[in-house]
């Protein structure tokens, strides 16, 4: 076991651990020294942000260069419903159960058997749970308490999370006919038109990632989770997905757009502005300059700086 590990055991101490850890990368560290320290422990090779060509390079480029307040209310995962609804109508929307400023706010006995709990300000901040009366909700508890005391930002320079208010939301659990976690299809988009996408399917067990172009051709590339090894179907949704995702990105330099379908329904399910925080490698390595050239940095330039 991991000193992390042990110290979620005590909670006063990792308090104490997690007020230190903030404390270093609000204070003792700039944005560019983190950005350059996280992208040669992952990638393994320095980061050019002088003439970034490759996707992961970019993606860095923009956390130093690109400011947009749209963007942080489209990270938030409850102010994001807003957006959502001025550009494509709520019906789009997962099912709202609850909103918590605190966790002490969260009565367990009031919620349905089958929901999820998400951190509004931060990525990967998410509690599935399929049956309330089978969680430890003592651990949960201290989980999301955690959540609540970070600020995502700080860690990975992704500015878009910096101001956004924590809070924790609850909302409906989707699944298939057979309970499963449902699949996930995301675009990327680039100056508001969606270009390539992948689909993660048996999330929670084994998670695979499988790329396509937008006439649903496989791209022959994986990235941090494996390929299928088998034939994904073609959503009937797919050519409405690509649409709502040309809506819903507009005006970005490049997002990527999140979506469910539940029971022949589109839902939407998040914006990410910087995937995998641009620290993840691309197998065989030539997509990631491959993917890169979608990105047109010249046009952020022209329209200035973040300050």
């Amino acid at each position: 076991m991991n000193i992390k590990n042990r110290l979620k055991q005590y909670e006063t101490i990792y308090l104490v651990y997690d007020s230190i850890k903030q404390f270093y990368y609000k204070w003792l560290v700039s944005d560019e020294q983190v950005i350059k320290r996280s992208f040669k422990k992952n990638l393994g090779r320095n980061v050019d942000l002088e003439n970034p060509i490759k996707y992961n390079d970019k993606l860095q480029w923009l956390k130093l260069n690109w400011y947009d307040p749209i963007a942080t209310k489209c990270a938030d995962k409850y102010e994001v419903r807003e957006i959502v609804k001025e550009r494509i109508g709520e019906d789009y929307l997962n099912e709202l159960i609850a909103v918590y400023e605190s966790v002490d706010e969260i009565d367990i006995d009031k919620l349905p058997d089958k929901f999820v709990l998400k951190g509004t300000h931060g990525s990967g901040y998410n509690i599935i749970c399929k049956d309330k009366s089978k969680m430890n909700w003592k651990k949960e508890f201290k989980k999301m308490k955690r959540w609540l005391r970070t600020n995502y930002y700080l860690q990975n320079r992704e500015w878009i999370y910096k101001d956004i208010k924590p809070r924790i939301i609850c909302e409906k659990f989707l699944s298939d006919d057979c309970g499963n976690t449902l699949k996930d299809y995301k675009f990327f988009c680039f100056d508001g038109e969606p270009e390539f996408m992948f689909v993660a399917s048996d999330r929670g067990n084994d998670t695979k990632f499988d790329f396509y172009d937008l006439d649903w051709n496989n791209i022959p590339v994986s990235q941090f989770y494996l390929n299928s090894k088998h034939d994904i179907t073609k959503p009937e949704n797919f050519d409405q997905m690509i649409e709502l995702s040309r809506k819903l990105s507009r005006g970005f330099p490049h997002v990527r757009v999140d979506f469910y379908v539940n029971k022949g329904k589109v839902i939407f399910g998040e914006f990410t502005f910087f995937h995998f925080s641009g620290t993840k490698k691309f197998e065989p390595e030539e997509y990631d300059e491959i993917f890169g050239r979608y990105l047109d940095l010249s046009k952020i330039v022209n329209d200035g700086y973040r300050g």
